[in-house]
């Protein structure tokens, strides 16, 4: 490695790409200072045995997605219950698609298995290549392909059937109006 890499150097370098990765796990919008706050712990701890194998960002999602999913199986250990709605945002009804919007996309996103969720999000989401998608996952490159495809496919099919619950649900307010 040509450079010596410092806690501080990573952090403001990286962090808005950890804050968001930890969302787009699924991670709900109050743990995710905390859950970002673990990962950088995580680093400070690792970061002189990392070897530069990897490019940083690689290496910053496989730790962000260990830790992420560790908050993921402890907070749904501590509680089995239904989980609680976000809090209405204020503001411009924009704002508000938005919000309802990525509310959406966490959902969906977490009805796909671990492995899938991870490569569409690393692939789709992040733009990061399929090769370096296996480099941090440890999969092999046709299976990130696979996983890629199957949780595109579960994605479009979540869709469709959203789309027409939508429409069903419109025709019944229609009737009833």
């Amino acid at each position: 490695m040509a450079e010596t890499l410092t806690l501080r150097g990573v952090y403001e370098a990286h962090w808005r790409f950890v804050w968001r990765s930890v969302r787009k796990m699924g991670t709900p919008d109050p743990r995710i200072e905390d859950v970002v706050q673990d990962v950088f712990i995580v680093v400070g701890r690792q970061l002189a045995a990392f070897e530069g194998r990897s490019s940083v960002r690689t290496w910053l999602y496989g730790i962000a997605f260990r830790v992420a999913q560790e908050d993921h199986r402890r907070r749904a250990k501590e509680a089995r219950a239904a989980q609680t709605p976000a809090e209405s945002p204020t503001g411009p009804e924009a704002y508000a698609e938005r919000v309802q919007a990525a509310q959406l996309l966490n959902e969906l996103l977490a009805e796909l298995p671990d492995e899938q969720r991870v490569v569409f999000v690393m692939a789709e989401l992040e733009g990061l290549s399929p090769a370096e998608v296996a480099e941090a996952t440890g999969a092999g490159i046709n299976t990130v392909y696979s996983r890629l495809r199957r949780a595109r496919e579960h994605l479009e099919r979540a869709t469709e059937r959203l789309r027409v619950r939508s429409q069903r649900e419109g025709r019944k307010r229609m009737a009833a109006g």
